[in-house]
């Protein structure tokens, strides 16, 4: 039976991607609804080879005009819109491919109505995870991972019991200044930075590999999937982007997954589940042309980050939160110029120190500090901009 999908964040790249996919495989797939915000061309190129019946975009006068040149089509806007496609009926997957806290609601939403989770939104779970993986249980989803490291580790836990599971192994590439000393990074660009040595991704996501708070959230998003403790979650720097991530078991057994650095096979395994399709890879995984693996120690102190979210994800309560909710808006303001690299560092340690930290029982609990979080890294960021 072909599986319908929900697709949020179409424009993006793993938006893109999943389309990709979609196409590739037209017996087994349909998008029969999606979001785009601000990226309208990129929407009307969309809806060129779709048929979807609803979409929403960020902008209301945006979906006021494409009403006018695509009658046929239900349009929404902004937060409520993205709600609107998660609550829609008749449905069997949403693919959440949004970047960032936006992407919390949504999900949430799309479980309270039943339906399964394809998540590539990592701040979904790095923020909301308590909340998550309860409804989840409550309402008897299922929650499919598409980054590529969650993927490696749930195709090798497939056939093994959880009770055998020493540790999880992510891996790390280490973002485009892997090879540079922390001297040097101060005066590095967004452009610089942008340049990620083996996986092409979003800007925001690749920026976040160079500080690897990318690599902090996956180790937050991997503790609530997997249900496995922090102390049990390692990071591996490897070079490569070879070997996605590992398992090791009781018997010191370690299984790996390999592919090549293409974000399509996580997507379509995620979407074919529990089968494996063929995927049209124009350069499938090649050892011996490859020849070498390296692999190195996660260093905390050359990556402060990593070293934080773990502290954070430990902590729990809204304090993941406010961390993610600085990052956005450091984040942001290094990739417009406006402050340092290790600036970016320097704000979200702020935001964490001085933030509160307590319990989270609703979606309301995570926005007064996700807005904290943001107006503490915002004044930061002025002071940082006057600085210059």
């Amino acid at each position: 039976m072909k599986k319908r999908l929900v697709l949020l964040g179409a424009s993006g790249s793993i938006g893109r991607q999943t389309i990709d996919v979609v196409l590739a495989h037209p017996r087994q797939f349909e998008i029969v609804a999606l979001s785009v915000g601000h990226q309208i061309p990129v929407l009307e190129e969309i809806l060129s080879r779709l048929a979807v019946s609803t979409v929403c975009v960020e902008e209301k006068s945006d979906a006021q005009r494409l009403r006018k040149q695509y009658p046929q089509i239900r349009f929404c806007a902004g937060d409520e819109g993205l709600e609107t496609l998660a609550a829609l009926r008749g449905y069997d997957v949403l693919v959440n491919a949004l970047v960032g806290f936006v992407g919390f609601r949504p999900t949430l939403c799309a479980i309270r109505h039943h339906h399964d989770i394809a998540l590539a939104n990592k701040e979904t779970l790095v923020v909301g995870g308590e909340l998550i993986t309860a409804a989840v249980r409550r309402y008897k989803v299922r929650l499919y991972p598409i980054d590529s490291e969650h993927s490696a580790i749930w195709q090798c836990l497939r056939g093994n019991e959880k009770k055998s599971v020493k540790r999880l192994i992510i891996t790390a590439s280490g973002g485009a200044f892997r090879k540079l000393p922390r001297s040097r990074l101060k005066g590095v660009t967004a452009a610089q930075a942008l340049a990620h040595p083996t996986w092409t991704m979003g800007a925001k996501i690749t920026i976040d590999s160079a500080t690897m708070m990318n690599k902090g959230f996956e180790v937050m998003e991997a503790h609530y999937l997997f249900d496995i403790p922090y102390d049990s979650i390692d990071v591996l720097m490897h070079d490569e982007s070879v070997i996605h991530s590992m398992v090791e078991y009781q018997d010191h057994s370690v299984i790996a997954q390999l592919g090549a650095p293409d974000m399509r096979l996580p997507i379509q395994y995620a979407l074919s589940y529990p089968r494996r399709l063929p995927l049209a890879q124009e350069h499938p995984l090649d050892l011996a042309a490859i020849g070498t693996l390296h692999f190195h120690r996660a260093d905390t102190r050359r990556y402060p980050l990593l070293g934080l979210a773990y502290q954070v994800g430990r902590r729990g309560g809204t304090l993941p939160a406010v961390m993610n909710a600085a990052n956005e808006v450091a984040n942001l303001a290094f990739r417009q110029g406006i402050i340092s690299f290790t600036a970016v560092e320097d704000i979200i340690i702020a935001a964490v120190l001085n933030a509160d930290c307590t319990p989270v029982r609703s979606p309301e609990d995570l926005e007064k500090a996700d807005a904290w979080g943001r107006a503490y890294a915002t004044l930061l960021v002025e002071g940082e901009k006057h600085r210059k």
